[in-house]
């Protein structure tokens, strides 16, 4: 098997100059000195907080073959083994431009207001089993994760599966660009990054810039079960996308769901694709898990994959840490169930992840909802927070703690009866919601990122212990 690079490929590809150092492999690509494998090339990108020239040392020592660096910091450092370039995010770029160019793989980009993370990882986990497939890891889709992801993919791989992210409009355009998919999936359009978009109808243009890197010949793969479907045809038509595959729960859906039927910790669906039918058997819960499954599903036939393998792939999919995971903790007869949805949160998601906790049944016990903050909802955010009230209410959960300062407004909209709980950070709830647990419970935690509800996942699977 080749390397991932030779430092001569990793120079020419970022029209970069080494600095004291000799050819030969490089067998991966980081941006955290952390994380440093022997033979890595290390790139010294500044973060909003961290510059990764200040750990160039350290990845050095840790076994990094090379390290790309900026033209000011080398007059000024000096060192060795180093490729010096102008601007190492742009290199790194330069990178990504040479991983897609060298690659005969078929490339799929997913975006979307929700979902995006989990259906990347549905295709991903269909695709493995059609072959060697590279695929974003975490949620590494903004401007230094993407071509991160890029300079990763293996040049033997077979597929490289691609999540695109945005907050503002024009981000996508560079990095689907940069990425250059065969297939581009969009999950949904939803009341999200309110902050920095006057409307849903401007979030629908924003997630459509996919359509503008699209290579020629390429299919769009579209959920159709929301109002903004129509901006989405309209800007993949004026993008000249020549094939465009609906897939959910509309009757008039290329990809047709039928009604999920849940057994347990798993759900059965038929996917109607006239003459075909697909009937999928999944290790998830939830309609919105069952659409995730069902565009990879779509992806998977747009791509000519065997149904069979494809079907075989889905039966492994399966909710990842912050998106949905279902850990048991404690006693095998009577134990805590925890959901964690502690990564992302909108108006979206929330209904979603709520919808599925409305049928969980506790082992035993009562059943504790913890929510945080939706953030970047800009003026609308106290009443998108307000509309959550009545799928709170359906989910059927005695204890409710809210976190956040923009969740005031549910928690007035609920009353002081039934929240028992409200604080501006999870450190002042930490404690009471802890207190509030006992083994036969089931409890979901759900929020933003920034509201830092995994610390408190991380406490009860501490106090709760092991997953039986």
């Amino acid at each position: 098997m080749q390397p991932l690079w030779t430092v001569a490929e990793a120079v020419a590809a970022t029209g970069g100059r080494p600095e004291n150092l000799s050819d030969g492999p490089l067998l991966s690509v980081s941006i955290d000195s952390r994380e440093i494998e022997q033979e890595a090339l290390f790139v010294a990108i500044k973060g909003d907080k961290l510059d990764g020239h200040d750990f160039v040392k350290a990845a050095i020592d840790a076994g990094a073959s090379a390290a790309i660096v900026s033209e000011d910091w080398f007059r000024a450092n000096g060192g060795e083994k180093l490729i010096v370039v102008p601007d190492p995010l742009e290199a790194l770029r330069g990178l990504a431009r040479a991983a897609r160019s060298r690659s005969k793989a078929l490339f799929i980009a997913v975006t979307g207001s929700a979902g995006k993370t989990t259906t990347k990882e549905a295709i991903r986990t269909l695709f493995s089993e059609a072959g060697l497939t590279h695929h974003s890891i975490k949620s590494f889709n903004n401007h230094w994760g993407v071509p991160l992801m890029l300079a990763r993919m293996p040049r033997e791989a077979q597929f490289g599966v691609f999540e695109i992210g945005m907050n503002h409009a024009g981000e996508i355009t560079p990095l689907v660009r940069l990425v250059r998919p065969h297939i581009a999936v969009v999950t949904t359009v939803a009341a999200a990054h309110l902050e920095f978009l006057k409307s849903i109808t401007e979030i629908a243009e924003a997630k459509a810039e996919i359509f503008l890197g699209l290579e020629p010949g390429g299919t769009a793969v579209l959920n159709a079960d929301h109002d903004y479907i129509h901006v989405l045809f309209a800007k993949a038509r004026e993008a000249k996308v020549e094939k465009i595959v609906t897939y959910g729960y509309e009757d008039e859906a290329d990809y047709h769901i039928g009604e999920p039927e849940v057994a347990g910790a798993r759900t059965f669906a038929r996917i109607a694709h006239p003459p075909d039918v697909f009937d999928l058997n999944l290790q998830v819960r939830g309609r919105h898990m069952v659409a995730n499954a069902t565009a990879a599903l779509a992806v998977s036939q747009v791509a000519g994959i065997d149904r069979y393998v494809a079907l075989r792939g889905l039966a492994e999919f399966g909710a990842s840490a912050g998106r949905g995971e279902t850990s048991r903790l404690g006693p095998e007869n009577r134990p805590l169930l925890l959901v964690d949805e502690s990564y992302n949160a909108n108006v979206a998601s929330m209904g979603a992840a709520m919808e599925v906790f409305a049928m969980t049944s506790p082992p035993g016990g009562k059943k504790v909802l913890v929510l945080g903050d939706m953030l970047e909802l800009g003026p609308q955010g106290k009443e998108l927070h307000q509309s959550l009230k009545s799928a709170v209410l359906h989910t059927g959960a005695v204890r409710i703690f809210l976190v956040g300062p923009a969740m005031e407004s549910l928690a007035e909209e609920l009353g002081d009866d039934r929240v028992e709980g409200h604080a501006r950070r999870i450190e002042d709830l930490m404690e009471p919601i802890l207190t509030s647990l006992a083994y036969g419970d089931a409890v979901m935690v759900k929020g933003s990122k920034g509201v830092r509800l995994a610390l408190l996942v991380d406490k009860i699977k501490q106090r709760f212990g092991v997953p039986a």
